[in-house]
């Protein structure tokens, strides 16, 4: 985590955006003033609603998943998710390394761990400490891991998050790792978007569903408390109220021995946060700007901007990193360094405490570099840059140890370079592959590229393009995948997909990335270029993209296919309506599309930082230019398109699809297909299988449409 303000951030993009449910939440006020004759579909679990769904899915399930090439891509791509020698990527607690894990023996998955000396292994022996499918089977639930919160420094108190569906909503669980069971009279939550996080043994920081008008409007937490242990919910303790149009409200405790400091964060929107520090009964707001995210680490304070700032003289740009002392800064002083500041090809991903040292993530045209900075008594933090990863690959810090050393672990993924896991020791020895992925697919077959295209306002946009040796321009029957995103300062980088490899790749496909505006690719800037108004300039650049790729004879529109998911959904919904001379193929995932009545469904409210508001007059008129819902047509070409979304998605929420897929159907479009897993919340499945059936449907749609 780069900040601890991310804390919100993280929970609405969640793991490719709540307590109302989405079918209640489709019971607003809106709903009545509204002329939409498929608004009946919004009813998440309608029997009326969920006989269409089961209708559509009987279709789609004939037309692709029931031949024999289903099969043959459903077994391929399950055997990478289900593979044992994949990589079981760790996160150290005290002593241990603990590892969440699915497989066809374990679909729903075990949470155990191990020891450093044991993971070094080939085959570790490792210590179960919760079976989710055993669990289901004793309690007769479907429930989803979410996760587990652990009290330092023992680790022996956990608490455990289970979804019933996939879903955000989740059930919280105090668990004891020395028993390896639920305790018995133990802190518990009942399921809803819940944020809640220990301050000590006995005492809780709880944000959940307390009633009617605990949550906000974006259906998250409104309402921070302090709970004590042995006390009935209703007893905890309120430390701050928020407002119902905040996006959500939540506490932490830092137990950093020494420096133990509680914060309450309210989230204005998804870019603007009020931080405050807590001593006792007094809250102090820390004078930052409410765009920037921040980290208390120890006696360091660091601001991270998204605009320009001036404070103590100096004015430091967009994306910078800065750092003062702690204390320092709440007497007044404003005096900071600059740890990073970036220019026109560089951005800072993210960054990871060590005890010791700071390490940078830099991105510098879309590539990775590692930076090292370690503060001295001078106040200077020089810089020291680790190994670099091979061409077109992705370096990223996944877990340190900053309360006790100065350890690292290092995830190297590439396009064609199977992920490997690191370990080093800042100052000791060098970064070791303790664990390496096996190779899914013959990568030496295969040629990486990165390209750059200039959109319609001049603005340059590089893309990443992966196709076989023997592939040459001007062979414009090439089947070609391009996939995008654009949205949430999310930064789509170089990654091993077996999936990818052997479903695409494989059979003689082409993969690219495309590194659109919205993204994070450059910073802040990038993300601010298309921002509400400006958001038709990610669509220009997917679609730059996609011209230049037949321009440079690498496909035809006929053969070149599009996906994703979420903000990417709403990204393919544009390409449908406003650009579909670009495209044989549409997959459209988990989407938003209904961007009139986006705000009143799941979490819709939580994102009108980022496309705008659309119940106000003035931003409708812009909002109205990329809602695909209201754009689309009678009577155009468009390609064919398969909407994927699940039942018991709570974030973006099922019903865009739906409704885009019967109005679509509705004005007589023949080639439209639509898809709805039950489980999975916003993502491509519960368990292994049925994420393996969602990729396997989504690249046999377009193979066989691109021919």
């Amino acid at each position: 985590m780069t900040s601890k303000t991310s804390l919100w951030l993280a929970l609405a993009l969640g793991a490719t955006l709540g307590g109302m449910t989405p079918t209640h939440a489709a019971t607003t006020g809106a709903q009545a003033t509204s002329d939409d004759p498929y608004l009946w579909l919004e009813a998440t679990h309608a029997p009326r609603a969920m006989d269409w769904v089961k209708a559509q899915n009987t279709i789609t399930e004939r037309a692709f998943a029931s031949s024999p090439e289903f099969t043959h891509t459903y077994d391929q791509v399950l055997q990478v998710l289900d593979s044992d020698a994949r990589i079981p990527y760790v996160e150290r607690m005290g002593d241990f390394l603990y590892n969440f894990w699915k497989d066809k023996t374990h679909p729903r998955g075990v949470w155990r761990r191990t020891t450093l000396a044991e993971y070094r292994k080939a085959e570790p022996k490792w210590d179960v400490l919760l079976d989710v499918d055993a669990l289901n089977k004793a309690e007769g639930k479907r429930w989803v891991f979410k996760g587990a919160q652990c009290l330092k420094p023992a680790y022996t108190r956990c608490l455990i998050s289970l979804s019933p569906d996939g879903g955000d909503a989740v059930q919280v669980r105090e668990f004891d790792t020395t028993t390896r069971a639920f305790v018995k009279g133990g802190f518990e939550l009942p399921i809803a978007k819940t944020q809640v996080g220990w301050i000590d043994q006995n005492h809780l920081y709880v944000g959940t569903d307390f009633g009617p008008g605990s949550m906000t409007k974006s259906s998250y937490p409104r309402i921070a408390k302090e709970w004590t242990r042995g006390t009935p919910l209703s007893s905890a303790v309120t430390i701050y109220e928020g407002k119902p149009t905040d996006l959500a409200v939540g506490a932490y405790h830092d137990r950093t021995p020494g420096f133990e400091r509680d914060f309450i964060t309210v989230a204005k929107d998804f870019f603007h946060t009020e931080n405050f520090l807590r001593k006792g009964n007094q809250q102090v707001k820390l004078d930052i700007p409410s765009d920037a995210s921040f980290d208390a680490h120890r006696q360091w304070l660091l601001v991270q901007t998204r605009s320009p700032w001036t404070v103590g003289g100096t004015t430091w740009p967009s994306g910078a990193l800065l750092v003062t002392k702690f204390d320092d800064f709440m007497a007044g002083k404003r005096h900071f360094t600059a740890l990073f500041e970036p220019n026109a090809h560089t951005a800072l991903s993210s960054y990871a405490w060590t005890r010791h040292h700071l390490i940078l993530d830099v991105l510098d045209d879309v590539k990775s570099r590692l930076d090292v900075l370690t503060p001295q008594g001078t106040g200077a933090w020089p810089s020291k840059a680790l190994p670099g990863a091979p061409s077109f690959s992705t370096v990223s810090v996944v877990d340190t140890d900053p309360d006790h050393s100065d350890e690292y672990w290092l995830s190297v993924t590439g396009f064609l370079t199977p992920s490997s896991l690191e370990r080093g020791v800042l100052g000791k020895h060098q970064a070791e592959t303790i664990k390496h992925e096996p190779a899914f697919f013959d990568a030496a077959k295969f040629d990486v590229s990165q390209h750059f295209v200039t959109s319609k306002d001049g603005t340059r946009v590089p893309y990443f393009e992966i196709r076989a040796e023997g592939h040459q321009t001007g062979w414009t029957c090439n089947r070609t995948l391009l996939y995008g995103y654009g949205g949430f300062e999310v930064s789509l980088l170089p990654f091993y997909s077996g999936s990818i490899g052997r479903a695409w790749l494989e059979r003689g496909g082409v993969y690219v990335i495309a590194n659109i505006r919205g993204g994070g690719e450059y910073g802040p800037r990038w993300h601010q270029a298309a921002l509400k108004a400006n958001r038709p300039k990610a669509y220009q650049d997917f679609a730059a993209v996609a011209e230049d790729l037949v321009k440079r004879g690498v496909t035809s529109a006929k053969h070149l296919g599009a996906e994703g998911g979420s903000n990417g959904g709403l990204l393919m919904g544009n390409m449908l309506t406003e650009y579909p001379q670009l495209f044989g193929a549409i997959a459209c995932e988990v989407p938003l599309l209904d961007m009139k009545r986006y705000t009143h469904l799941s979490a819709g409210a939580s994102w009108i930082a980022e496309y705008g508001n659309p119940d106000d007059p003035k931003q409708w008129a812009f909002i109205k230019t990329f809602s695909p819902y209201q754009n689309v047509k009678l009577g155009e070409n468009y390609p064919p398109v398969l909407f994927y979304t699940t039942t018991s998605d709570d974030r973006v929420g099922p019903a865009q699809a739906r409704k885009m897929a019967a109005k679509m159907e509705g004005m007589g479009y023949k080639k439209v297909w639509f898809y709805e897993n039950t489980e999975g919340g916003h993502g491509a499945g519960a368990d292994n299988k049925q994420s393996a059936h969602m990729h396997a449907m989504v690249y046999d749609f377009l193979w066989n449409e691109l021919k």
